[in-house]
């Protein structure tokens, strides 16, 4: 979901307009959330990533 599709309690406007210091406030918490800016799929493939490559060391030291 984006703030394209919200529209703020506060003054009946989409937030992605940021007409009210609230859509300000949620659209920015939107766009520059997460770690690092990363999004929850980002870190998911991060760590499968990390996982095989794990898995592809142990392989090739025979531990």
């Amino acid at each position: 979901m984006s703030c394209d599709d919200l529209v703020c309690a506060r003054c009946a406007h989409p937030v992605a307009e940021g007409r009210c210091p609230l859509c300000r406030a949620n659209r920015d918490r939107m766009h520059h959330s997460g770690l690092g800016g990363m999004t929850p799929a980002l870190v998911s493939l991060l760590l499968i990533a990390l996982f095989f490559l794990t898995l592809a060391l142990k392989h090739l030291t025979g531990a």
